[in-house]
């Protein structure tokens, strides 16, 4: 007979290699926390309930928290024939503390308690990540509102277009990680559900207490299915779907501060801690964290895509396929929260060269709109003041001259609506400060948008604060007395 915890109907030992290729203890061994917690829960339940008694439930909770600090303290040894975190604890459980360490899988399958240890971790790291967009948010608020009077090009097809402010530019990306923020809340509400007492994907014969598990645990909600309960993903997918498009956006600043950086734009100089040089070339400063975070969002997106696929053709319920559900979201989890750390670290470093931007928007055309807008406000239609303008810049490009740089009798002869003011109405300052349309880059629509955001940044804290007190730490989780989060008796 097999000698594993699961070997009553195996009369030969499992092959080493496959041992190897089916463990997951190499990974799965960071959900220790959640496991423990949901075994806490799982044993006092059981008590509850009269399934063990009340005596084997101390030994249990005992015998749980002091494995708990030989993880802690790196005591512990992970064995791979045990395959994965649960068997690990359970084995080391019934060693230390005998035939009550067997009763604590009664009424559960690995089924549900990984999914319970999966959506508990989800929850914990989402909040983590909400914390870690809300300070690279309050890094980009911080630096918009010190340069929020730096005039730069704004681009588009990455040809200079129009000028803009350079807190306007930067707060485009608060507003992006602002919808990151609101996503990962929507995750945690799919991944606060709790599987617990699916069994296998059946259901238990013996008369538990869901509604308490829940309660112990923080969860808002219990899975009404099953077999739903321990198949379902799709927290983890919504998780991960939500990372990529983090990463995403981290990816777009990072390709405009690698230009940014280049000796052709030279519009910010990064902290020497966040670049490196050249093993050759001594004059080199290379921003290798920005490209990184620029390289790893194709990671986090494969993560993405390679769970889509494991997930796409499963029958119900239970499958081991599923176990490869964890590495991909483990990464991406740790790939985010980097990138977003190291973000904040880099924006609030950066040096921003105001007199580079002040001269890239004073020798370009990026006012030609505003020469237009000035020729329609003065009943040219649209259409004709455009065709104006772009035959001006036509000129000057002959010329290598600026809109700026042509006499009053020059612009006359293009339009005899030019007057002396078409030099202040095309001035960098003038084109920003016309821009009074809510959300454009005038520098009171800015100073609105920087107060938004002070406000915004406060109500996300408010958020985190209430989903880390639902948080569950094993090491201080009693639950002698069902606690009171709001079930209907």
């Amino acid at each position: 007979m097999s000698d594993a915890l699961w070997g009553g109907r195996f009369t030969k030992t499992t092959d080493e290699m496959v041992n190897d290729f089916q463990a997951s203890i190499s990974f799965d061994r960071r959900l220790y926390r959640e496991d423990i917690a949901g075994s806490i829960a799982h044993a006092t339940m059981l008590a509850k309930t009269g399934i063990i008694t009340e005596g084997d439930r101390d030994d249990i909770i005992s015998g749980l928290k002091d494995i708990l600090g030989q993880i802690d303290r790196g005591e512990f040894d992970f064995s791979v024939t045990l395959e994965d975190i649960h068997l690990n604890i359970e084995k080391r459980l019934t060693d230390a503390i005998g035939a009550a360490g067997g009763r604590l899988h009664t009424a559960r399958s690995r089924n549900d308690q990984v999914a319970l240890d999966t959506h508990m971790y989800v929850r914990r790291e989402i909040v983590s990540i909400m914390e870690l967009i809300r300070d690279l948010q309050q890094a980009l608020l911080e630096t918009a509102d010190k340069y929020k009077e730096v005039i730069m090009p704004g681009y588009t097809h990455l040809q200079r277009a129009q000028p803009i402010l350079f807190g306007h530019h930067l707060m485009a990306y608060f507003s992006m990680l602002s919808r990151d923020f609101e996503r990962m809340e929507g995750a945690y509400k799919r991944a606060d559900i709790m599987p617990l007492g699916a069994g296998a994907l059946a259901g238990t014969t013996f008369p538990i207490d869901r509604e308490f598990v829940a309660d112990a645990l923080s969860f808002d909600r219990i899975y009404l299915n099953s077999m739903d309960a321990v198949s379902d993903r799709d927290y983890s997918l919504e998780l991960m779907s939500a990372a990529a498009i983090a990463m995403v956006h981290l990816s777009r600043i990072s390709e405009e501060i690698c230009l940014w950086v280049t000796r052709e734009f030279s519009f910010i100089e990064l902290d020497d801690a966040h670049c490196t040089g050249s093993s050759i070339m001594p004059q080199k400063k290379n921003p290798d964290v920005s490209e990184l975070v620029r390289g790893k969002t194709g990671r986090v997106t494969g993560h993405l895509m390679a769970l889509l696929t494991v997930v796409k053709g499963l029958p119900l319920a239970y499958n081991k396929d599923l176990q490869e559900d964890k590495e991909g979201l483990f990464d991406t989890i740790d790939t985010l929260k980097f990138s977003l750390a190291v973000y904040a670290a880099i924006i609030r470093g950066m040096k921003v060269r105001e007199d580079v931007m002040k001269k890239a928007v004073t020798e370009d055309f990026s006012n030609a709109t505003d020469l237009a807008d000035y020729l329609a406000k003065k009943g040219l239609p649209f259409r004709q003041a455009h065709a104006v303008a772009g035959t001006a810049v036509g000129m000057a490009i002959e010329r290598g001259i600026y809109l700026a740089d042509f006499t009053l009798d020059e612009l006359k002869e293009l339009s005899p609506l030019f007057e002396e003011d078409i030099y202040e109405a095309i001035s960098p300052e003038t084109c920003v400060r016309l821009r009074i349309s809510l959300g454009g880059t005038g520098y009171d629509s800015v100073k609105m948008q920087l107060a938004a955001g002070v406000k915004l940044l406060s109500q996300e804290a408010a958020a985190i604060s209430q989903l880390s007190a639902k948080q569950v730490d094993p090491a201080t989780l009693d639950l002698a007395k069902k606690p009171k989060l709001g079930w209907a008796e």
